[in-house]
């Protein structure tokens, strides 16, 4: 297995653990996640979708990541989420919001709004180094598979 192999699993490593343990968090205390859900700055009509949408979309990029057939899809979409927790984060950085509660799961949520902020952009640039490798490696894969299929 190249250097470049064991980086991308690494990496797709770190992101089935942290959405395997902030959804099974987030199921396993899900009556205080409904709660801090109810007190986001989105329409209450929305909260039954994110409460299980959010860990269900985290596991779904899990499985996805696990395998290397869909481990590219799976980093784009963890790229999507990751992006999309980090400008909720900064916005709420930047007081587009007033005090609203931390809905991740587990210990994450003891992290201050800059440490979150820290940290989401650790994982979005661990993404996006991902899906570098990871394109680079598939492309890598077809061009020697198609060149076999011709012999």
């Amino acid at each position: 297995m190249s250097t470049k192999q064991k980086v991308i699993e690494c990496i797709a490593a770190l992101f089935i653990l942290l959405f395997l343990y902030t959804s099974i968090s987030k199921f396993l205390d899900f009556r205080h996640f409904f709660a801090q859900m109810n007190n986001q700055p989105f329409p209450k009509s929305w909260t039954p979708f994110l409460v299980w949408g959010i860990p269900c979309l985290e596991i779904t990029i899990s499985v996805a990541l696990f395998f290397e057939r869909t481990r590219l899809a799976g980093l784009c979409t963890a790229l999507v989420l990751m992006g999309l927790f980090t400008f909720y984060t900064a916005a709420i950085l930047l007081h587009f919001f007033p005090y609203i509660p931390c809905s991740c799961g587990g210990v994450i949520q003891q992290l201050t709004w800059r440490q979150h902020l820290v940290f989401n952009l650790f994982f979005v640039a661990l993404a996006v180094w991902g899906i570098l490798l990871q394109r680079k490696h598939s492309f890598t894969f077809i061009s020697i598979t198609n060149k076999n299929s011709f012999k």
